[in-house]
Formats: C-alpha cells, structure tokens, sequence
C-alpha cells in the first residue's frame, strides 16, 4: 500500500506496483489515507505514448462534475509502460454504494438502506475493505469509469482526430475502447484469498457444499447467484432422481397386465413392449408437474433470503445513465433534462422488425430443416436395419440422432453470436433492455432448438420408443461432449496453455504479476451456462416420465459441473466485473415458463403413452371424450400448481417485515427533510421581512 504523502513508495497486497511515480491526490480530508487498494488494472495499447496516457490518468481522477471518476490512479511501473492501476478513495465508495441503493449492516444488527448522511451509524464504516466487498469496491471503480463524460468538444492528446476527437457528452471510456487506445479492464485478483477460496470450492474432497458468502465477497453478486442457483437445483435432483432409478428398476412394464399372461400373442407382446406402465408414467408425470413448481418457489424465497443477506433486496430503481455502447445524436433528454445521445424509437424498431425478426425466422428455419434430415435419416437406417438386423446396424439407429444433436449444438452457438449482434445493431439505451431483447432472441430460438423435434415425435408422430431413444441420446451425448468440454479441457488449457503466471514467484516484480493477470483470456459470462440449465430444466419437466433415468443423469453432470465451473473461473479466466443483483433476472422467469409448459407437456403424454391407448380403446372412448378428459385433467393440475405457487409465498414473513421496516423509515426521513425545509423557507421569508 502507498503513502500519499511518500510518493517513491508503490502498492502493496493484494497487488504492488515500485515505480517513481506515487498515487494522484485527493482533495478530501477524511478520504486520505496511509494505505491504498489497488482495485482495478487497465492496460493500454503500446503505441500509446506518455501524453495520452496522462491525459487518461487526468480524467479518471478528474472530479465527477468535471466529466471524471474522482477515482485514484498509479502508472504503474512509469509513465512510459502500457498499464494504469486504478483505486477509489473512501467518499467515492460511499456515495456510490447510496445511489445502487446497497444495504448494509445497522448499529442495531438490522440491513438497512446505506445513507451518506447517516454513515457513521453503519457497522464497519472506517474500514472499507470490511464495509464492502472486494467485488462490490471493484464494481463501484468500474461504474465510475463508465459515466465519464466529455463536457465539451475536445481532442484526445497524442491522437490526431478524427480518432481523438471527443464529441461533447460522450463517453469517454468508450472512445477509448473503439479507438484501440485501452485493451482491456479488469479487476485485480488477490492471490491469497484466491488460493483460499480454491481450498474450500473447487479443492475440497466432499461432493457438496460451496462457500457462497465467499464466492460473493470475492467474486460478487452475479457470480454467486449462479452457484447458489446450480447448488440449489442439484440438491434438488434427488427426489426426482430417486423415483426415477425406482421406477426404471422396481416398475417395469410387465408388472403391468399379468392377467393376460394365458394369451400367448398378449404375453408376446408385454415381454417385447419396454414401455413403462400406467402408473410409472402417472406417478412420474404427476411428479414432474408438482416438482417443478415446488423447485421455483422454495428457489425464489431461497433468493429473496439471499438478497437480504448480501444487502441487495432494496437496489435502487433509477433513470440510469445511458450504457457504454448507446450511441446517437447529441440532445437533451427530454426526462432528465440531460445531454446524451438520442436515437429515434421508431428506428430500433425498424430495425427490429426488418432486420432483427427476419433474420430469427432465417435461422428457426435452420431448425426446422436440420429436423426433415434427421427424419429422413432416421427412416433411411430404420429400412436398412430390417433388411440386415445385425447389431451394426443396431447401433447405427443412433446416428441420426447424435448428428443432428451435434448440428443443434454448432447452429445454437453460431446463433448466439447473431443474436448479440443483431441486439448491439438495435442500439438499445439501458443496459436492462439490451440484457432482455437480448436473452429473448436466444430464449426463443433455444427453446424451438432444443425442444422442437422432441414435441414433433411426441404430438405429431406420437411414437414413444422414437421420443424415449431420442431423449436418451440427447442426454448420454451432451454429458459426454460436457464433461470433456468441462473437465479435460480445462485441465489442458490450464496445464499447458495458461502458464503464463506459473513461473512467478513471490519477490518477482509485481508489475510482472499485474500484466500475467491481464494476459489471461476474457470471462465469457454465465450466458451459456445458464442456456445449459435452462434445456436441462426442460428434459426434466417437460419429457421425463417418457425417459425417467433424465434425472439421475442430470445429477451426475450437475455434480461435476460445480467445481469444473468453479475451477474455469478461478484459473483460466480473468476476474470479471460482477454487478449487485437481487435474483436471477429474466432468467428465473425463464424456468417459470418451462414450469408451466410442463403441466401441458407431461398430460399429453401421459394420454399419447401405449398403455393409456390400449386402455382408451378398451373403455371404447372417442377421440373427443378422450380430448375433454385430458383437457380437464391438465386444467385441475394447472389450478393444483397456482394453489401450490400461492401457498408458498414468495418471500419469507421475516424479510416482508424487513422490507415494510425500511419503506416506513424511509418516508419518515422523507418527512423529515420536508419539515426541515420547510422551516429553512419561513426562517428564510421572516429575515426577508425583518430587513
């Protein structure tokens, strides 16, 4: 840590930097300190030269009204190297955390919504490393950067226009970013705490448990949702894990219709029919309805507990500034009364609709022809296993399903990449609207990728060994493609690529561990990861009584999954900027859907299984009594689901107290002000009057 009145002296843990130069000054008392914490490294572009990156340092540290950051910067190992390392002093971290509307511990032991004002009676106040999180503080130091703003009309120093010129109102770090003069942000780790927190998640022999107050100190809110959630849904696996493995083992079809055992041409035909019997597909179809329900409420008070207890359930709701890639004509918002860029409603949508949607169309169209091959191949290997009926060709009735889950998985994520660029070619002002136009395209299309051929076989085609062999590939496939994608890979990658760090040691320089940091590849984001639930989700609730081993499958993967996931991201990846989130987002509405699906789903299949065909035409029911009792059927478990969803309320009592707690302290102190105000004006008019 650096002294800012020795300036010779550089940074220390987590991170230390020896140069000449020392930190840039603040102004406000309260706010220096002996000690400074790195937080933040950017590396700029070699050929940027001295004069910029002075320039670059000025306006970070520039105050906020001036268009900065008001934050603390170091050159690193000089004023010539490609690196700045940046800090944030104490009233920066305090105000910040007001306006995100963090909640923070009480003298009194209570959460409650973080005041400037009233900071001296919060827990921890004097020492910012305990009142907030390192990523918390990290997020803060980035948030900053993001609002700089040019007040006027300038030129970058060093930089010839057009590149360095700098409209008024625009972003400034953006500009930097397009220009190729920054390379990249990103938080510094602190390799002790690192080493730590790999001891007790990815490290630890037990199968279970993960330190999620750490993984949300070190790593923050978005990161530690993730885990929570995966951690939550494969402890919840196992009660639909073990009616599977019972059904599929102590259920088996022949237990079905015993009675007609004395016919032979019957008896023939349960001996080679494996489908499961009535009341395994009841009871797993039943099941499946009743779990996915349950699973999302008891998650959503789980995420509610857990929003209080890591100070987000009260984020502000704000008029936020626009995000770093909105791009428009300078005016004035005609809201806020701000200067920023505009971009006309009327021609995102244009966009939407004549680019955005057609090009969605284009690639369900891929779907939906990748599907009529694997049907065409399907049928070409079934007519050439009747002539041969060798187990060769017994295993080739596999092909047609692993290629066309391989050509799934290739068009899923080349679409992802469409997807993105067709929401940053809609030029979206908030960030929230960008993440749902976003999550939308690819929701849209990995639900009709995924899921279109298994409803086809099931509604359509109505063949049930078709549907049971499918799921089964799709499952046994995708955990092995996982599995090396998630465990071999990244031991590859990291034994042999990512070395990059390995030889360091500890007295080495630390401007050497500073930029082994930044070689490191860039975080992908939770996008895919939570795509992979999100279709794991849907095998589950949507198709399993048809297979009932899905869920033990699931479980296995899923076991894994938390320490692979856990492993990437604490030694392949760099730190990633994590925002305080109070719950899942758009993705938790996401399985509510799937939810609800489910009850539709599983009645249907439930009416289209053999057994219940062979019942049907025994009870001699027409087509349409059959269609009336399925429809009542699925209309008294949907009302049995919003019965269960009602029941389990959606917050426990305890934080709804919390919750009303504050909403009343907040408008007593908005009261208050009024009164004070008020009687700052009278006194104000009564010395008019007096003079």
């Amino acid at each position: 840590m650096t002294s800012q009145k020795e300036p010779q002296e550089g940074l220390s843990t987590p991170t230390k930097v020896t140069g000449p130069s020392s930190w840039s000054r603040v102004n406000c008392p309260c706010c220096i300190s002996p000690q400074i914490e790195p937080l933040v490294l950017i590396q700029l572009a070699e050929s940027v030269q001295p004069i910029t990156k002075q320039w670059i340092m000025s306006v970070i540290a520039a105050p906020a009204k001036a268009g900065g950051a008001q934050l603390l910067v170091h050159p690193g190992e000089d004023m010539k190297g490609d690196m700045i390392v940046v800090a944030a002093p104490r009233c920066t971290l305090h105000r910040v955390t007001e306006e995100l509307g963090l909640c923070k511990r009480y003298q009194d032991g209570d959460m409650k919504a973080f005041s400037f004002e009233d900071r001296d009676n919060f827990c921890n106040i004097d020492d910012t490393q305990q009142f907030l999180t390192l990523a918390e503080r990290q997020f803060i130091v980035k948030h900053e950067m993001d609002l700089m703003k040019a007040l006027e009309e300038q030129r970058i120093p060093g930089i010839p226009a057009p590149k360095g010129k700098l409209k008024a109102r625009e972003s400034i770090l953006q500009k930097l970013e397009k220009a190729g003069l920054i390379r990249s942000i990103t938080p510094l780790h602190d390799q002790k705490r690192l080493a730590e927190l790999g001891k007790q998640w990815y490290s630890q022999k037990s199968l279970w448990g993960q330190p999620l107050d750490f993984i949300h100190d070190y790593f923050g809110g978005t990161i530690a949702y993730y885990f929570s959630f995966l951690d939550f849904y494969t402890l919840s696996l196992f009660p639909p894990a073990i009616l599977g493995l019972f059904i599929t083992f102590f259920l088996p079809s022949a237990n079905f219709s015993t009675a007609n055992q004395t016919d032979s041409k019957a008896s023939s035909k349960i001996i080679d029919d494996d489908h499961p019997s009535v009341s395994s597909y009841m009871v797993q179809a039943i099941f499946s309805m009743l779990w996915s329900t349950v699973f999302m409420e008891l998650w959503k008070r789980r995420s509610a507990s857990l929003s209080y207890h890591w100070g987000t359930f009260n984020l502000a709701e704000q008029f936020h500034e626009p995000r770093p890639g909105f791009h428009g004509e300078i005016g004035t918002n005609p809201v806020t009364g701000r200067l920023e860029p505009l971009f006309p409603d009327w021609k995102r949508k244009m966009r939407m609709g004549l680019v955005s949607v057609p090009v969605v169309g284009f690639f369900l169209g891929l779907v939906i022809l990748g599907m009529t091959g694997f049907y065409f191949c399907e049928r070409l290997v079934s007519s050439f296993h009747k002539g041969s009926g060798s187990y060769f060709t017994a295993a080739l009735l596999y092909l047609p399903s692993i290629a066309h889950i391989l050509y799934t998985n290739v068009l899923g994520n080349v679409y992802r990449n469409v997807a993105l660029k067709l929401t940053e070619a809609e030029n979206h002002r908030e960030e929230s609207s960008f993440d749902y136009h976003h999550t939308t395209k690819v929701l849209v299309f990995t639900f009709f990728n995924n899921f279109a051929v298994l409803f086809h076989i099931a509604f359509f085609k109505e063949d049930m060994p078709l549907l049971r062999k499918r799921l089964s590939s799709l499952l046994i496939v995708t955990q092995v493609v996982g599995q090396f994608t998630e465990v071999v890979v990244p031991f590859l990658v990291d034994r042999f690529l990512t070395s990059a760090d390995r030889n360091l040691k500890e007295d080495d320089p630390e401007v050497d561990h500073l930029q082994a940091q930044g070689s490191l590849p860039v975080f992908p984001g939770l996008f895919a990861e939570y795509i992979e639930l999100l279709v794991q989700f849907g095998y589950l609730s949507l198709f399993s009584c048809v297979y009932p081993l899905t869920a033990p499958l699931l479980l296995l993967n899923n076991l894994t999954e938390i320490r692979t996931d856990a492993y990437k991201l604490c030694k392949l990846f760099n730190k990633p900027f994590s925002a305080p989130v109070a719950n899942l987002g758009v993705w938790q509405l996401a399985f509510e859907v799937l939810s609800f699906i489910s009850v539709i789903s599983n009645c249907w299949l439930l009416l289209l299984s053999p057994r219940v065909k062979d019942w049907r035409q025994e009870a001699g029911l027409s087509s349409s009594q059959v269609i009336v009792i399925a429809v009542v059927v699925e209309h008294v478990l949907l009302i049995v689901k919003m019965i269960l969803a009602f029941i389990i309320p959606d917050e426990p009592d305890w934080l709804q107290v919390k919750r009303e707690q504050i909403e009343y302290n907040s408008m007593q102190a908005l009261k208050k002000q009024r009164i004070k105000s008020t009687r700052a004006d009278d006194k104000l008019q009564k010395a008019k009057m007096g003079e």
